[in-house]
């Protein structure tokens, strides 16, 4: 009997004990207004819906307080209908989007489709803080670890030199540089978005077993997971977390010519009217450094080098030719410089070694008469405040069009580990270190803005962060290498790049460093080694966001290349006249980036359920509809190797054992292999030939055109042949349509400057062929704004092998449309 009771009693302790457990488990987290906070293996754990397809997740050590203003993110958590639901250890947490599930126990989180369907986990080894004293700031270094599926791929974090287009596998070393931009967000294959909010230098290791994020100093982990259902939503996803793109003007789709570096005014303005006398287009000139004067004025903002004795009657000389001009600017400052006087006092200048080295122009540099050149610190309101003071006073004033930010990363020379502690606004240099670009290229936006809304933001710039895209910041990748290997590097380089959710890239096109091809070849124009090369690359280029040419040692100018008539001139002269044809299709492209969060530069994987582009890093669509394969390896003379880097590669004076070659016969046609993506067929852009997708062709090539098919459905308006982006209006276009599957267009058009759009005054029209029926619905105009033309004629053309082949002549159409706003049905 007393057993009896015994076991009864011991029945009842366990349940009493379950019970109480069960209690502790249920109350071990807390329900807030976004999701939930919990304390597992001492940590602080919270879960935050930011909207119901974004969640943040932030990560402590166990009552350690800590302070966290995102300098990238801008949403504010959005009011989100979500359920809750337990089951022993985990907590699911569900949106109308997805499924976000903790385990309680070991911390482990994992996200997930409504269905069910697996989308990333967090690692069993999970989260850790590791001690770290950061300039006498108790803090931690961080990392994260994260499993991911065999098969699925993934892209972004920034632009690398790597030649890569996957991550998988890789291990990169996220400290900014002048040819590597960091940006700690990636995209899954499967559809979602990772972004690690933090700005001190962090390692990304991929490896089959784990998948992690190191950082050197964090008060807490904090990463956003966002799901898109596809690679394009993942980056809407980022946007809406961090910024949208805004509109470039018209005119910043031309093409721009700069060297290192225009040394008068004369000479500049001479660039613009020696193009406006030859007849090829341009609309951009870039005015690179020194025109300050010495070093030790350093970026002083003003024309203070006599070679420039009236800066007004020069951007005025270069407006009066329909052109525009932008022009170099620095994050750092030379000694006698007004800002230097100013900041230095302040505590605004970080103090140390930066580009240049020394006071005199010598190379190498003269490191007895230091230039004492240091950069600002762009962390602090008050020094963005006093840098664009300056900048207003004596470059804006006098109508320059846009900036031409250089070294925004910035050049970091002679680096000590002591330099990262170096004292911010925000910490610690090391605290904040990758984040300096966003904040510098981020004040020179906001002030402009914030004075003047009659021209659009235009910034060029070398490198950038997570949320740069708000900024109206185009990246170029830096002080890249004259190479073909440099070359192939470009394109995964650019792709990653726009991947990060920032849509505007370009390059140098023929690459900076070009010293190697001078030796028995005069100014190197005439070698036919860097001729080849640089009509490449600059095919490439008429296929990027930005078509600019630029670099040291060879002049870059198409006159330098010959004249009319001769092979690489004409190439050159194509190429330019290709571009300013594609105008409405890129301009409507930048607007889809800034209406829908589209990407102009787009990965095959992005648009094609085809394993073979997976790591595909030599090819992409531009736009929504262009395939492009640019000829990446040397058809007419050896593929010279060219080594340098950004530093070495100033050594101009360096000798080399590039070998002067026989003169090139460009002429004879050359082949390359272009591969064709499944789930569509595609017409060769210069002949209509019609393939279908999901194999690789052999393209015959000359030296004047680049690979390039058009995806069946497409819809593709081209515009007059002009000098300048705005030179003719619109009202003659041609609209090419490419039979074989239904498509559609929305041709966009504003005022092509100023930011009336973004108050509605802008106008779309929606083009649709249903293959089916051979019917072309144009549709009803939509929107308004000053200059709109009220009436026009769309010149259509059905493509054949006899029609709407390269380049439009103008000639054989099917039908000319007259088209006054009124929805128009065309059967072909």
């Amino acid at each position: 009997m007393k057993n009896a009771f015994l076991s009864r009693n011991s029945k009842y302790m366990l349940l009493l004990a379950m019970f109480s457990f069960s209690s502790l488990v249920a109350q071990s987290f807390q329900k807030t207004a976004l999701g939930i906070k919990t304390k597992i293996q001492a940590l602080d754990v919270e879960v935050q819906f930011y909207s119901p397809t974004i969640v943040r997740v932030l990560k402590s050590p166990e009552g350690v307080a800590f302070k966290k203003e995102s300098l990238s993110v801008t949403k504010k958590p959005e009011s989100t209908k979500f359920t809750m639901q337990q089951n022993g250890d985990i907590v699911s947490l569900k949106s109308d989007k997805m499924k976000v599930d903790l385990d309680l126990k070991s911390g482990k989180m994992s996200f997930n489709t409504l269905a069910g369907a697996s989308l990333l986990n967090e690692a069993a080894s999970g989260a850790s803080f590791t001690d770290f004293n950061d300039a006498g700031s108790k803090t931690y270094s961080i990392n994260q670890n994260f499993e991911l599926d065999k098969d699925e791929a993934i892209y972004g974090l920034g632009q690398q030199q790597r030649g890569q287009l996957s991550l998988r596998n890789a291990k990169i070393n996220m400290v900014q540089g002048n040819v590597d931009d960091y940006v700690p967000f990636l995209v899954s294959t499967k559809g979602y978005g990772l972004f690690w909010d933090n700005y001190s230098p962090t390692v990304f290791e991929d490896k089959p077993e784990v998948t992690s994020f190191k950082s050197e100093v964090g008060d807490c982990i904090d990463y956003y997971f966002m799901i898109g259902g596809n690679i394009d939503g993942a980056i809407a996803g980022m946007r809406e977390l961090t910024g949208q793109a805004p509109m470039f003007p018209l005119w910043t789709f031309g093409y721009w010519q700069s060297k290192e570096r225009y040394k008068s005014q004369d000479e500049l303005v001479g660039v613009v009217s020696k193009y406006r006398e030859l007849g090829v287009p341009l609309d951009g000139i870039i005015q690179d450094w020194q025109y300050w004067g010495n070093n030790y004025l350093w970026n002083a903002m003003e024309f203070l080098n006599t070679e420039f004795p009236n800066p007004k009657k020069m951007v005025d000389d270069i407006h009066n030719m329909n052109a525009h001009v932008i022009i170099s600017i620095w994050n750092s400052f030379g000694p006698q410089t007004k800002q230097f006087r100013e900041m230095q006092p302040k505590g605004m200048l970080l103090n140390f070694g930066t580009w240049p080295q020394s006071g005199l122009e010598t190379w190498p540099p003269n490191r007895d008469y230091p230039s004492g050149v240091q950069p600002y610190d762009p962390y602090n309101p008050e020094a963005r405040n006093i840098y664009w003071k300056y900048l207003s006073k004596g470059l804006f004033s006098v109508g320059i069009d846009g900036w031409w930010i250089d070294s925004s990363e910035p050049d970091h020379m002679d680096f000590k580990p002591s330099d990262f502690d170096i004292p911010t606004y925000l910490g610690s240099f090391r605290k904040v270190r990758n984040a300096f670009p966003l904040m510098a290229v981020g004040g020179v936006s906001e002030h402009q803005r914030a004075e003047s809304s009659d021209k659009r933001i235009f910034i060029l710039t070398r490198s950038a962060f997570a949320g740069q895209q708000r900024y109206g910041a185009n990246t170029w990748s830096g002080d890249v290498n004259s190479s073909w290997q440099s070359l192939r590097n470009q394109i995964p380089a650019g792709l990653n790049f726009s991947m990060s959710a920032i849509p505007y890239w370009n390059t140098d096109i023929g690459g900076f460093f070009a010293g190697a091809y001078k030796k028995g070849w005069g100014d190197g124009t005439k070698n036919p080694s860097f001729q080849e090369l640089y009509v490449r690359w600059m095919q490439f280029g008429a296929f990027t966001p930005m078509m600019r040419s630029h670099g040291t040692d060879i002049p870059r100018e198409i006159y330098n290349f010959g004249k009319k008539g001769e092979t690489i001139y004409d190439a050159i002269a194509k190429t330019i006249d290709l571009r300013y044809s594609l105008l409405p299709y890129i301009y409507s492209a930048s607007w889809d980036i800034t209406k829908n969060q589209s990407t102009m530069m787009r990965a095959l994987v992005m648009d094609f359920d085809d394993k073979k582009v997976v790591n595909m890093n030599n090819e992409y669509l531009f736009g929504k509809s262009i395939l492009v394969a640019p000829v990446v390896h040397a058809q007419y003379t050896p593929e010279t190797i060219v080594k340098s880097n950004e530093e070495t590669g100033w050594n101009k004076n360096e000798d080399t054992d590039v070998a002067k070659i026989q003169a090139a016969t460009f002429g004879q046609a050359k082949s390359t292999k272009v591969y064709l993506p499944e789930g569509t067929s595609w017409f060769d852009f210069w002949t209509n030939e019609a393939f279908k997708g999901g194999q690789e062709i052999t393209k015959a090539t000359t030296i004047d055109e680049i690979p390039l098919y058009i995806k069946s459905g497409s819809i593709i308006p081209f515009g007059p042949k002009v000098q300048y982006a705005t030179e003719k209006k619109w009202d003659n276009l041609e609209i090419r349509i490419y039979p074989g599957a239904d498509g559609e267009f929305t041709l966009y058009e504003d005022e092509n400057d100023n930011y009336n759009y973004e108050k509605g005054a802008y106008s779309t029209i929606i083009f649709k062929w249903n293959n089916k029926t051979q019917t072309l619905t144009i549709g009803k105009r939509s929107g308004s704004f000053n200059g709109m033309l009220k009436n026009r004629t769309f010149n259509i053309v059905l493509v054949t092998k006899e029609k709407g082949t390269g380049i439009p002549t103008g000639k054989n159409y099917d039908k000319i449309v007259d088209y006054d706003g009124k929805q128009k049905n065309i059967r072909l």
